[in-house]
C-alpha cells in the first residue's frame, strides 16, 4: 500500500471513530431521595485517537489504544438535583438542640451536656401527649422515642449514640471517657451496652408492670422485678469493690446506669440496702452539680420528692386491681 493510501485509511478510521463515539449514550442509574432516576452522558470527542505504527506485515493495524484520558464523560443531563442533605464539613457544628422529657433515658444525655458545659437548646417533647409520634419529630427520630439530638442538620437518636457523639466531638480531653482503642475505653463500652441492652429494658418493664399497667399481673411483676434485682447484683459485683464502673474515673458508663438506678426506689419501691456499693455510688453521682442541673431538664421536670409520691400512688393503683383484674 502506498503512503498516500495508508494516510487515507487512517483518516477514514478517525472519522468513523468520531462518529461512533458521538452517537454512544451511556445510561447510569442515579438516586435522589427515594426516587430512582437515570443520567444520560454523551461521549464527547476531546482528542484524536493515537494509532500505533502499522506493522510491516499487515496493511493496517486495527487495534488503536483508547486511554481513558481521551474521553470526557462530564456532560450530562439530570432529572433530579443532587441531595441537599450532604454536609460540606464534618461535625461538630456547635449548634446543639436537645429533644427530651423527664425520664431516665432523657436524663442520660442531659447529664453529659451539663458535665461538658456545652451550650445547647432544649425542646420539651411531652410524651403524655404523644408529641414523639408527630411527623416532624419522626423525621428526627424514626423510632418515635425520646431523646434525640441535632447538631446543625445532623441528627442522632438513641441515648448511647447521643452520649458517644458528644464525647467523641465535644470532649477532646476525655473527661467522661477514655481514649479510643484503650482497654478502659472498651470497658466503658461494655458497661454502656450492658445498660442499654439489659438494665434499661428490664427495669423499664418492671416499672410498667409494677406501676403503670392497666391490669395486675403477678407473673409480669415477679419476672421483671427479679431480673432487675439480678442486674443490680451485677452492678454490685463491680461497685462493691470500685468507685466507678470503668477504670478509675466517672464516665458515661456511670451516667447511663445512674439514671435508671435512681428511678428504682421512686417507681419500684426498691431499697438499696442490699447493694451498699451501688448506694454509695448513687449518692456520689447525685451530689455532682451538673447532675443536679440535668435533673431539672426540661423545665417543669418533677423533683425527687414529687417523683417518689407519684410512684407510690401509681403502685397503689396497680395493687388495687389485684383482686379485680388478675393475670397470674
Amino acid at each position: 500500500m502506498s503512503q498516500c493510501q495508508s494516510r487515507a485509511s487512517m483518516a477514514l478510521f478517525r472519522a468513523d471513530s468520531r462518529s461512533a463515539c458521538r452517537n454512544m449514550v451511556f445510561i447510569t442509574p442515579t438516586r435522589s431521595s427515594s426516587v430512582p432516576s437515570y443520567t444520560s452522558s454523551r461521549c464527547r470527542w476531546t482528542a484524536a485517537f493515537r494509532l500505533s505504527a502499522p506493522p510491516r506485515n499487515r496493511l493496517f493495524h486495527s487495534n488503536p489504544r483508547f486511554p481513558s484520558t481521551y474521553f470526557n464523560f462530564s456532560t450530562s443531563t439530570r432529572t433530579h438535583s443532587t441531595s441537599t442533605n450532604r454536609m460540606a464539613t464534618a461535625p461538630p457544628y456547635n449548634d446543639l438542640k436537645y429533644y427530651t422529657f423527664g425520664t431516665p433515658n432523657g436524663l442520660k444525655p442531659a447529664i453529659v451536656l451539663e458535665e461538658l458545659g456545652l451550650k445547647y437548646k432544649v425542646e420539651k417533647i411531652d410524651i403524655s401527649k404523644n408529641v414523639q409520634k408527630e411527623d416532624w419529630y419522626l423525621a428526627i427520630n424514626p423510632n418515635g422515642r425520646i431523646p434525640a439530638l441535632k447538631d446543625g442538620e445532623l441528627r442522632v437518636f438513641e441515648t448511647g449514640a447521643i452520649m458517644l457523639y458528644l464525647t467523641d466531638h465535644y470532649d477532646k480531653d476525655n473527661t467522661l471517657n477514655y481514649p479510643q482503642g484503650s482497654s478502659e475505653y472498651y470497658e466503658v463500652m461494655s458497661w454502656l451496652m450492658w445498660q442499654m441492652g439489659g438494665l434499661g429494658p428490664m427495669q423499664g418493664q418492671a416499672n410498667h408492670f409494677r406501676a403503670m399497667a392497666g391490669v395486675y399481673s403477678e407473673y409480669g411483676i415477679k419476672r421483671y422485678m427479679d431480673e432487675t434485682k439480678r442486674l443490680f447484683d451485677v452492678l454490685e459485683s463491680r461497685l462493691g469493690k470500685a468507685d466507678w464502673l470503668a477504670g478509675d474515673k466517672y464516665t458515661i458508663a456511670d451516667i447511663a446506669s445512674y439514671s435508671w438506678v435512681r428511678a428504682a426506689p421512686l417507681f419500684l419501691g426498691i431499697e438499696l440496702d442490699s447493694w451498699p456499693g451501688i448506694d454509695k455510688w448513687l449518692k456520689r453521682i447525685a451530689e455532682r452539680p451538673a447532675v443536679q442541673r440535668a435533673q431539672k431538664i426540661p423545665e417543669g421536670t418533677r423533683s425527687v420528692e414529687e417523683l417518689a409520691a407519684m410512684g407510690e400512688a401509681m403502685r397503689n393503683k396497680v395493687d388495687a386491681m389485684k383482686e379485680t383484674k388478675r393475670d397470674s
